[in-house]
């Protein structure tokens, strides 16, 4: 068995998440695929390695209850170890505020700060045992500005993320494990596309700063940046990556 430091992205088989997946892996990890979509992520991992030593799909549904120490469990058997953990797995909903009914408003927040807050608790345990850790939450841009083309409950779940990554990041710094978030403005890809549509699009596209939307493919070396052994003195970070539609 390689000696190689081992990942799990959550929400990994597809968008973002995939882009995290494939940097953190050709960067040398052993990487494990999470999602509520078990063929999409046993497809990616057989993609990335048909003989997965350094890599496996699990599906994974983080808004169980049961869904962190399942996990931890099976990567802890299948590599024996587990290093990074990437809270990217998130559900997006652009429903008008006063249209959000009791049942979606939970099934956003099971998976965006619920899910989140979870896995923080099991593996940033666990991390801390072992003296090491990296967690990397994926928060966003609405968290920050209160959303433009997303939801009230979407935006107000990664607001809540980026405030746990400061408790667990002041919580566990002393015991070898940092905690920090990223926070991508709209990207390109099928996520915005399919809230917005084509002309929507367009329309965002004309509102940013910079003239264009984000690249997936930057903002996951940000995370594996922030999962790196260098990264020893950033802890509680938000890194920004939004093409100038919220400064600070």
């Amino acid at each position: 068995m390689s000696s190689a430091q081992v990942a799990v992205v959550t929400g990994g088989a597809r968008g973002l998440g995939e882009a995290i997946v494939r940097r953190l892996h050709a960067d040398g990890y052993r990487v494990v695929v999470a999602d509520i979509d078990g063929a999409g992520a046993d497809a990616l991992a057989a993609e990335l390695d048909p003989s997965r030593a350094t890599a496996c799909g699990v599906r994974s549904d983080v808004a169980e209850r049961a869904a962190p120490a399942d996990l931890l469990q099976g990567v802890l058997d299948a590599f024996g170890a587990v290093h990074v953990l990437v809270n990217n797995a998130a559900r997006t909903r652009a429903t008008p505020v006063m249209e959000i009914g009791p049942d979606e408003l939970d099934e956003v927040t099971a998976v965006n700060f619920g899910g989140t807050f979870r896995f923080c608790q099991t593996f940033g345990s666990h991390l801390a045992e072992q003296g090491y850790g990296r967690i990397v939450n994926m928060a966003s841009l609405a968290g920050q500005n209160g959303g433009t083309a997303t939801g009230a409950h979407y935006a107000a779940s990664k607001g809540a993320v980026l405030t746990a990554t400061k408790v667990f990041a002041r919580d566990l710094a002393s015991r070898g494990v940092t905690v920090n978030a990223v926070s991508p403005g709209p990207q390109e890809g099928e996520t915005v596309r399919a809230v917005l549509g084509e002309d929507g699009v367009d329309a965002l596209r004309a509102s940013i700063p910079v003239g264009r939307l984000g690249d997936p493919a930057f903002v996951a070396r940000m995370v594996a940046l922030l999962a790196s052994p260098d990264a020893v003195s950033v802890t509680g970070s938000c890194w920004d990556a939004n093409g100038g539609l919220y400064l600070r």
